[in-house]
């Protein structure tokens, strides 16, 4: 960090302390050089994601959007808000953990369907329903009788 008064690139730190939540650190420094002080802010550079749409549009990730997909599948059903958190936390990771900054609404509904099957039978229904744009009721009925056969008796 150079002085912004002499531009000596050296300096110690002789205060620090937690700002914004803990999201950023706050520290007053000391040039080596003119002994003059300035403060000086560290924050986590956070890779910016991006999220490809099927028809090729590309918008800024957004989580309250996979976070109100779940919560309208889980309507009127016993899952507590807190489950359904979780969950999106647990989506959010994967997402973050794949390192691209650009990523797939495929991708994304793929990991929602893998987790709310084992939250909620019928939320995953009504997920899949609208994800996989079900045409009819035969479609329907396949995604209901794989859940079947693949729920141990």
């Amino acid at each position: 960090m150079n002085c912004p008064f002499c531009s000596h690139h050296e300096s110690k730190v002789v205060d620090s302390r937690p700002t914004d939540e803990g999201q950023a650190i706050r520290r007053r420094r000391e040039c080596i050089v003119c002994s003059k002080r300035f403060t000086t802010y560290e924050k986590v550079d956070e890779i910016p994601l991006i999220v490809v749409k099927k028809n090729g549009n590309r918008e800024p990730y957004n989580r309250n959007k996979i976070l109100n997909g779940v919560i309208r599948s889980c309507e009127k059903r016993p899952v507590s808000l807190r489950d359904i958190e979780q969950l999106v936390d647990g989506i959010e990771k994967q997402i973050y953990n794949t390192m691209e900054r650009e990523i797939t609404t495929e991708l994304i509904g793929n990991l929602v369907i893998d987790k709310i099957k084992y939250l909620d039978e019928v939320a995953y229904v009504r997920f899949a329903s609208v994800y996989r744009e079900f045409k009819d009721i035969n479609t329907f009925m396949d995604e209901v009788k794989k859940i079947l056969s693949e729920k141990p008796q």
